[in-house]
């Protein structure tokens, strides 16, 4: 069984949380301004990097709260984890894939 380490609840089972997908990934400046190709891209398209990730997790069956982790998608390794909002240090976030080409 995996353990992961909840930023407020310490070390718990796998089992206890939920994936939340790619973190560092920015709402778009002026959401009415895309069309529905952009907004597909926004929603739909993330990285899938061999190596690692930042990720988003929500401690379900414990605190609720959601938190970052930086994750090697290779070894399944938790290298880092992190409140939301903020950065593991000597870390800096990807830039997230473009929303759509441009027209």
């Amino acid at each position: 069984m995996q353990l992961i380490e909840c930023p407020w609840c310490g070390r718990r089972e796998e089992i206890e949380f939920s994936y939340g997908g790619e973190a560092h990934v920015p709402y778009p400046d002026d959401p009415s301004a895309l069309d529905d190709t952009a907004w597909a891209h926004y929603v739909f398209f993330r990285g899938n990097p061999k190596g690692l990730f930042a990720e988003r997790w929500v401690h379900t069956a414990g605190c609720r709260r959601w938190f970052n982790a930086l994750r090697d998608t290779v070894t399944y390794r938790f290298e880092a984890v992190y409140p939301a909002g903020s950065t593991p240090s000597g870390f800096t976030a990807t830039a997230p894939l473009e929303s759509a080409p441009a027209r």
